[in-house]
């Protein structure tokens, strides 16, 4: 994989959010057993900051801290994958960082239609049934023509 090209950036871009938002027990599913690995950062849990924008333009601002674990670790072969997830999972941190290190091999295809794909298809069902069910809740407003106005 060209780490260069802009192609590959934006699909391991894609492949990391993936596999960040993936349910952990989920992913472990998918993925019960970790290939040989070395530990370059072993799991560790911190802290980013989060900021938004009102109104998705205005000006930027703090929001607020959110728990993050990262990791990084090298397959036998040299490869390299570095995880981070939302939240104190160690364990989430290291299947994504060994996950991505593997998306950068000879396994990238078998990877990502036994366990990526899943996953991505999983997300889309989950988004749909949040946006049906916030749908439900919405309610419709409207004025009435009167007779005079017309």
């Amino acid at each position: 994989m060209n780490a260069d090209s802009p192609t590959d950036q934006t699909a391991r871009r894609d492949w990391m959010s993936a596999l960040a938002k993936a349910d952990p027990a989920r992913l472990a599913a998918l993925m019960p057993e970790l290939p040989a690995l070395e530990p370059l950062r072993p799991p560790e849990i911190g802290a980013v900051m989060v900021r938004g924008r009102v109104g998705a333009t205005g000006a930027p601002f703090n929001l607020g801290e959110m728990t993050v674990t990262r990791c990084s670790v090298r397959l036998a072969d040299g490869t390299v994958g570095h995880g981070y997830v939302q939240g104190r999972d160690q364990a989430h941190a290291m299947r994504a960082a060994a996950l991505d290190a593997l998306m950068q091999t000879d396994q990238a295809e078998r990877l990502q239609t036994t366990v990526l794909d899943v996953l991505v298809a999983e997300a889309d069902v989950a988004r749909v049934q949040r946006a049906e069910k916030a749908a439900a809740t919405k309610v419709d407003f409207f004025t009435m023509v009167r007779g005079e106005d017309a």
